[in-house]
This record gives structure tokens, C-alpha cells and sequence, in this order.
């Protein structure tokens, strides 16, 4: 699974990215948003790589993030339920979670060169790939 994580605002940007974003559900800076390995999905991530970070997210850490911050569509939560549901390849809906995740600042910052440059280079934008993991725990 793809976790995506929106680093930079909405001041001057397309509304062709802006209505990604929306897609995406990710609405302000700080927002993470979980989505399958699809080409559908990779298209879309292509497309706002130059606002956003994403890479592939362990079970481990989904778990965790789930026990944290997730919020249940309707009714009450069941962690140990939802955890199972994804792992064994459903949607987050049909987990009955929220597919949207408000997670803080990370701790001493992103990456040496900031938000304005790509991941490859030393900046915190685009594919992070195995990574994503270290920002998601900076970030809980």
C-alpha cells in the first residue's frame, strides 16, 4: 500500500492539482492518506509529486497509525478488526476507517535540503520508496 503525505499548501497551485489532491483526500498540509499499488493510483501520485511525499508503508507502522490516529466511519472503532481487514488486501472503507490521517510536524524537521526539493536529492518531495516508514514515525 502507498501512504501519501501532503507537504506543502495550496497558494498558487493548478486546479488540475488541486482537484488531485482532492481526490486523494488529502485537504491540508500534514495529511496522510493510505491507497493500493495501482497504476490508477500511481498516475495520480506522479501527478502532485511536486506537493507531496509517498513511498510504501509496512503493516507494522499502518498498525500503528491506525491505533493512533485513525478515526472509525460510523460507530466505534475496532483496531484489531480494521488491521486484519487491510492485511488481507480490502479497501480501507471496507475497513470502516476514515481515509485520512492528521499527523504532526516531524520531529527536527524534514530533510536537510526542505520541502522544495525531491527526495533523490535530499529534500523531502516525490518517491521515498522503503522510507516512508522513518517519516511516518517522525510524524506520530
Amino acid at each position: 500500500m502507498y501512504a501519501i503525505i501532503r507537504v506543502r499548501g495550496s497558494v498558487n497551485i493548478k486546479p488540475k492539482i488541486k482537484k488531485t489532491f482532492e481526490l486523494l483526500n488529502l485537504a491540508s498540509v500534514n495529511h496522510m492518506s493510505i491507497w493500493p499499488e495501482e497504476v490508477a493510483n500511481l498516475k495520480m501520485l506522479k501527478k502532485v509529486e511536486n506537493y507531496a511525499t509517498f513511498g510504501t508503508i509496512s503493516e507494522k507502522v499502518l498498525g500503528e497509525v491506525i491505533t493512533k490516529k485513525a478515526k472509525a466511519l460510523t460507530g466505534e472503532l475496532d483496531v484489531k478488526q480494521a488491521i486484519k481487514t487491510l492485511a488481507s488486501g480490502k479497501t480501507i472503507k471496507e475497513a470502516g476507517i476514515k481515509n485520512c490521517f492528521k499527523l504532526n510536524s516531524p520531529k527536527k524537521g524534514y530533510e536537510r535540503k526542505g520541502i522544495k526539493k525531491p527526495f533523490s536529492i535530499g529534500g523531502a518531495l516525490g518517491n521515498r520508496k522503503d522510507k516512508m516508514d522513518e517519516l511516518v514515525k517522525k510524524m506520530m
